[in-house]
């Protein structure tokens, strides 16, 4: 196999990682067009959920959904399903505010979903927040030395196009679509940049409060505060949430995510990545020499990231799992339930 699996291998020393999952809603997610993570506008709101048991349990459980998108392609929490059944860690969720319910055990900072940017607030708590992911960090610290933290939010690389903006990066962002709906973003981030500006906001958590999701105050939090070695997986979302650390004056973790958002010509991630300040690791899982229609679809750009599954397959990797291994997990499991 002459991939490289990784664009470069992490220098992390470690004994306990952990793998921990932010799930989120923002009602923006709900704007038709907007995003791929659901098979209707409106259910985007369960995919958290349905990841989470996805990943916790190996089977969406509360309703008869496929782990596929309309189009066959394995949704990326099957991958860190995949990588939780090769390496035996058990991942933690949290509940930066949910919609619905969730239906496996999570940290609950008891946020609510955040609202559209274009016509108020979308995350008033955003203290609180915040405060909560540090608590949570705490908790974290006493029991691992190595965080690979990802998230779920359907609609989250809006709320990341509008915070980046927001800070003064040009960014163009990427989308669980095939054909990125630009266009629409931008519209929405227009308008929530022109509240911005007009109320002369500047503050990183303000720019959350006013654009942002429950996901980057939680995932801001944990990163202020996490003593062991923290990696963001994940793609535009994290990247947002390593630019509001950077303009907080703090130390910006390493991204993980895979070579399929990097390569995505849409977007703009590792010109974003280099303008922030901080790296990212990329993994090649070469779905595209699988030998499986569904998975190979991430290689014309469909999906892409999502569910931590870029920093799961380091994580694996990283453990001592090999390429081949890591493949090997994720076609299994894909074909248990083709």
């Amino acid at each position: 196999m002459g991939m490289v699996f990784l664009s470069e291998p992490p220098s992390f020393t470690f004994t306990r990682p952990i793998l921990s999952l932010i799930l989120g809603n923002t009602m923006l997610s709900t704007v038709p067009g907007i995003s791929g993570a659901g098979p209707s506008p409106e259910k985007t709101l369960y995919t958290p959920i349905l990841d989470a048991e996805l990943v916790a349990r190996g089977s969406i459980t509360s309703m008869s959904e496929k782990p596929n998108t309309p189009t066959g392609c394995p949704t990326p929490a099957t991958i860190t399903r995949s990588m939780v059944e090769l390496t035996g860690l058990a991942p933690l969720f949290i509940n930066a505010g949910l919609r619905y319910s969730p239906t496996v055990p999570c940290l609950d900072v008891y946020g609510t979903p955040g609202e559209d940017p274009r016509y108020g607030e979308a995350v008033p708590g955003v203290a609180g927040l915040f405060e909560k992911g540090q608590y949570i960090a705490s908790i974290y610290n006493s029991i691992s030395d190595l965080l690979v933290l990802g998230e779920c939010v359907p609609g989250g690389t809006t709320t990341a196009l509008c915070v980046l903006r927001a800070l003064g990066y040009d960014a163009r962002v990427s989308s669980s679509f095939v054909e990125n709906p630009h266009g629409l973003k931008d519209e929405v981030a227009e308008l929530a940049l022109h509240r911005i500006r007009y109320d002369g906001i500047t503050d990183p958590l303000d720019i959350i409060r006013y654009a942002g999701d429950p996901m980057m105050a939680v995932a801001a939090g944990i990163a202020t505060a996490y003593e062991g070695t923290l990696v963001l997986a994940g793609g535009t979302q994290m990247l947002a949430v390593a630019a509001l650390l950077g303009t907080m004056g703090e130390a910006m973790p390493p991204l993980a995510t895979t070579v399929y958002l990097r390569d995505d010509p849409s977007a703009s991630f590792a010109a974003t990545v280099e303008e922030v300040g901080t790296t990212a690791y990329y993994v090649d899982p070469a779905f595209g020499d699988l030998g499986h229609g569904g998975l190979a679809r991430y290689c014309i750009g469909e999906v892409k990231e999502g569910m931590g599954a870029g920093g799961a397959m380091l994580l694996a990797r990283i453990m001592g799992y090999t390429p081949e291994e890591i493949t090997g997990s994720i076609l299994r499991f894909v074909d248990s339930y083709d």
